[in-house]
């Protein structure tokens, strides 16, 4: 036992606390974007990535994934907030999120991302992507109006005094808003470039909010003109815990909306963490699996503790997860760590997070939604073929124009259409000779033949002539729908009359004397 100990305090402080810094200085910054993407208060994205470090990571069975605030979560948080009109009742939706995944995993139906087409998942992440970047655009120029798109940049395209429009425009902008996020743009950029690997050892999120910081400190001090306003900020309460909103337990049965979101997060959490794990799982040189059942129970209680605390919801991230590994995680303790230090720093250094400027976070944000939708995931669509990229761009524009659940709804039945229509596309092969002057058809069924092909048979029967030989051979099949049994003994009650010679193999007729 004590060797045990001895063992894994090693690799905690050789491997596991370095590692885990290193996820803390990413997962800091991330936690605080996408509360403010998510329009939620920012203590709440600190408090998803908190429990996601000490309570998830100790009940999952995965070693090296890493849970917290998504990005992928974003639109549908943001929207619920804003449709239930009270962050109090919005925190009901987590709670039951977090009872839905509980159930998944307990009733082991861990493997339910595996019947979402890659085309529709790829098509909401890119439709998030987007979503995520039109958000980020007001805070990156410090527009400091709340119709950004529909009364500010629109207005601009008026044809009348254009000169003046753009003046306009130009007074609700901050010069030192827009410096901050374009210079942070191109650190991000550069840092992502093959040659500079070298710099990644200190993570690129954390170098884009100190310069932040120090670039806010210098324009103070230079000009009021470039210098960024209070609100341009983040506004993280010095006592924490005294600012906290808990669940409204007395709206719970009030408003459908509370479930539906609550089913649909807790659906979207379930898929994200899925091919997250799966994603972290091929990363790992030591070819440990994770238990899915396990993870998505892990996740269902951090949900409920998230929604009882305060915090939006969250799911395993690959960014951090990623992060894990390239920082060279052993264990959970990683993970656990990670957690340590986000709370650390909410009880001690607040006054220091207070410094950095949405602009920081926005650029982070923009980057982090460029990545969800790059330009290259469309080029390998479109060379998948039509069969992917319909549904994938269907389901893109239906999320932009209405919601996230109607977007991946439509986009899994078009994909449906597509299976079904290659895969009983033609369950039958039709041969025609003609012999003796009498022409013979011969029509032979191949492995499953379901009621999905009864339209196409048919027809085919229907074009049958008259005074031929016609044999219908099902020997070979595995399986014969009775729909289409019943179409094939409705058309041999009616061969007789249209002088057709009928000859069945393998197949058995049907009583279809009570059909109407």
């Amino acid at each position: 036992m004590k060797r045990t100990i001895k063992y894994y305090r090693i690799i905690w402080l050789r491997h596991d606390l370095p590692a885990g810094l290193s996820v803390f200085l990413v997962a800091l910054p991330l936690c605080l974007g996408i509360a403010l993407a998510s329009g939620a208060p920012l203590y709440a994205g600190l408090l998803s990535g908190i429990v996601g470090g000490l309570v998830v990571s100790l009940m999952s069975g995965s070693q090296l994934a890493v849970s917290g605030p998504a990005a992928g979560l974003t639109t549908l948080v943001a929207a619920s907030i804003i449709s239930l009109g009270d962050y109090k009742i919005f925190l009901l939706t987590v709670i039951i999120a977090g009872l839905f995944q509980l159930l998944l995993g307990l009733l082991k139906l861990g493997v339910i991302a595996n019947y979402f087409p890659s085309s529709v998942i790829k098509g909401m992440l890119a439709a998030i992507g987007m979503i995520l970047i039109f958000k980020q655009i007001p805070l990156a120029l410090g527009y400091d109006q709340p119709d950004f798109w529909s009364g500010g940049f629109i207005h601009l395209f008026s044809v009348k005094n254009p000169v003046a429009n753009f003046k306009n425009f130009n007074q609700h902008i901050t010069s030192g808003t827009v410096l901050i996020s374009v210079l942070s743009l191109i650190i991000l950029i550069i840092l992502q470039l093959p040659g500079a690997k070298k710099m990644k050892i200190i993570p690129a999120p954390l170098i884009v909010v100190v310069f932040g910081v120090l670039a806010s400190l210098l324009f103070a001090g230079i000009s009021l003109r470039i210098s960024l306003k209070q609100t341009q900020l983040v506004n993280i309460p010095l006592n924490i815990f005294a600012n906290i909103s808990f669940p409204d337990f007395s709206k719970l049965f009030s408003n459908s909306e509370i479930w539906k979101d609550g089913i649909i997060i807790g659906l979207l959490a379930t898929l994200e963490t899925l091919l997250c794990i799966e994603a972290v799982d091929k990363l790992d040189r030591r070819n440990r699996i994770t238990p899915v059942n396990r993870e998505i129970i892990a996740q269902g209680f951090g949900n409920m503790v998230c929604g009882f605390l305060g915090a939006i919801p969250m799911t395993a991230v690959v960014v951090r997860g990623a992060a894990n590994v390239d920082a060279g995680a052993r264990t959970k303790l990683a993970a656990f760590t990670h957690g340590l230090f986000l709370l650390l720093a909410v009880l001690l250094v607040p006054f220091l997070l207070n410094k950095i400027p949405y602009a920081s976070l926005a650029a982070i944000l923009l980057v982090t939604g460029y990545n969800l939708t790059k330009p290259k995931l469309f080029r390998n669509m479109w060379s998948l073929g039509w069969k992917q990229f319909i549904p994938f761009m269907i389901t893109i524009i239906v999320i932009l124009t209405t919601d996230l659940l109607i977007g991946v709804s439509i986009g899994l039945l078009i994909s449906v259409y597509f299976i079904v229509r290659n895969n009983f596309k033609a369950e039958y092969k039709i041969l025609r000779t003609v012999h003796n002057g009498i022409e013979t058809q011969y029509i032979k069924l191949n492995s499953n033949v379901t009621f999905l092909n009864k339209v196409k048979l048919r027809e085919a029967l229907d074009e049958i002539p008259e005074y031929s030989v016609l044999t219908i051979d099902g020997s070979e099949c595995n399986f014969i729908d009775y729909d289409i049994l019943e179409i094939i003994s409705e058309f041999g009650n009616k061969a007789h009359d249209r002088h057709i010679e009928l000859h069945l193999k393998g197949i058995e007729k049907v009583d279809v004397s009570a059909v109407h």
